[in-house]
């Protein structure tokens, strides 16, 4: 199977974030023909003022961005892990943070709302306070793309390996991870967590970033961006230069198969009890 990621640096435009999702998309399938693409957390939305996450949310299914996803997909034949879009909620001031998936004609497959909130202060004091404006998920998702079984995480869901167990648990031999992982976390973790995360679970897992900064509020955020497919053995087998573009691989299920042969931790774990 070969697979997209596409790198982008979205900003407090959903017009031009949407056309900017929709030639990278179409530039992948002109240039390296994959089987299935993964768009970056919120590649739909980034910054703005207070409340403006908001008023520029969806309801699914429906909206722009979604409508791109979906068209471009029925279009060309090929499966959009539409990274995540702002999922309006009725009736509740927050939003969800939703990955939503499409097969070859279009046809809504997935839905993971994000579980895991990103509120933590940074090495260089920035605050992040994600709950403070989105309503967290509960479900573990995965889904079938051409007989490969795919798990749904977003961002800052890379540091709870007990989620990632529960989708190899249910099967996943990839796991999908849009994000928009700060520069001063990024820099440290990303591909360290990545790389753990694909060993542990035996799983090719592939992450689609945000790259450059955007402003909130007009405070200056930064993002890491280095999209990367690391494979079941934790070897990095595809990495995004830095800025705007897209970076493309085949991925074998018989390397999957290979690896949990000779490391067979699934059959090894074991439950322990919690205090």
């Amino acid at each position: 199977m070969k697979v997209s990621l596409v790198q982008m640096n979205s900003v407090s435009d959903k017009a031009a974030n949407i056309a900017a999702a929709k030639a990278l998309i179409e530039r992948a399938i002109a240039e390296d023909g994959p089987d299935w693409i993964l768009l970056p957390e919120q590649f739909d939305w980034a910054g703005g003022a207070r409340g403006d996450k908001a008023k520029n949310a969806e309801t699914l299914p429906g909206g722009p961005a979604y409508a791109m996803a979906q068209a471009l997909a029925a279009k060309h034949g090929v499966f959009i892990h539409a990274g995540s879009i702002m999922e309006r909620i009725e009736g509740e001031g927050r939003i969800h943070n939703t990955s939503v998936v499409f097969n070859r004609k279009g046809k809504e497959i997935a839905r993971y709302r994000k579980i895991h909130l990103f509120d933590v202060t940074t090495p260089d004091g920035a605050s992040y306070k994600e709950s403070e404006t989105v309503k967290a998920g509960d479900a573990v998702v995965t889904y079938d793309c051409d007989g490969v079984t795919i798990g749904c995480s977003i961002c800052y869901d890379l540091r709870f390996p007990d989620l990632f167990q529960a989708l190899a648990a249910k099967g996943a031999q990839v796991i999908a991870l849009p994000a928009a992982f700060t520069l001063q976390t990024g820099k440290d973790h990303w591909e360290t967590l990545l790389r753990a995360r694909a060993i542990e679970t035996e799983t090719y897992v592939c992450a689609a970033a945000q790259t450059g900064s955007f402003l909130v509020n007009n405070e200056r955020r930064e993002t890491y961006g280095h999209s990367l497919v690391a494979d079941p053995w934790g070897h990095v087998v595809a990495k995004a230069s830095d800025g705007i573009g897209i970076v493309s691989t085949r991925i074998e299920m018989a390397v999957v198969e290979r690896v949990r042969r000779l490391i067979p931790v699934a059959q090894h774990r074991v439950a322990l009890p919690r205090a």
